[in-house]
């Protein structure tokens, strides 16, 4: 069994790092110039192809291949990035004396939950604000 957790935990990471590489790559300068000499090309073969169904069929049908693959790797890191930021979120909070401790990893509440906390910071937010007015009010007395 610890052999076979060993082994999936290994694919994981692989899964990681390929796409990891794979988002930069794609996000890159050189992939946008890339796609766009690819459709250029593509346009310019229309005529040579007499702009039949076949020539449309295989780039709708490219296009969607890379577009379905491309999504799961975007997702996977930006799952991953979500991930990291939230822990560094809850290690600062952790950090802060004062801060609540209960905010940690929040983003696994219901969004019930989440919206009461968030009429919470709102209702700060409006103390906050009539607190700022009235020092200004007095400060211009």
């Amino acid at each position: 069994m610890a052999t076979t957790n060993h082994v999936l935990e290994r694919g994981n990471e692989s899964f990681h790092t390929f796409a990891g590489h794979a988002s930069q790559l794609v996000g890159s300068k050189w992939a946008f110039t890339t796609a766009i000499l690819a459709i250029i090309f593509w346009g310019l073969s229309g005529p040579y192809f007499r702009f039949s169904d076949t020539w449309q069929l295989v780039v709708n049908t490219a296009t969607t291949i890379v577009t379905f693959l491309i999504v799961f790797l975007i997702q996977n890191t930006q799952n991953r990035d979500a991930r990291a930021i939230h822990l560094k979120l809850d290690e600062i909070i952790h950090a802060i004396k004062g801060a609540r401790n209960e905010m940690i990893q929040i983003e696994n509440l219901s969004d019930a939950d989440l919206e009461s906390i968030s009429k919470n910071f709102e209702q700060i937010r409006a103390e906050c604000e009539r607190r700022t007015s009235k020092n200004k009010t007095l400060a211009s007395k």
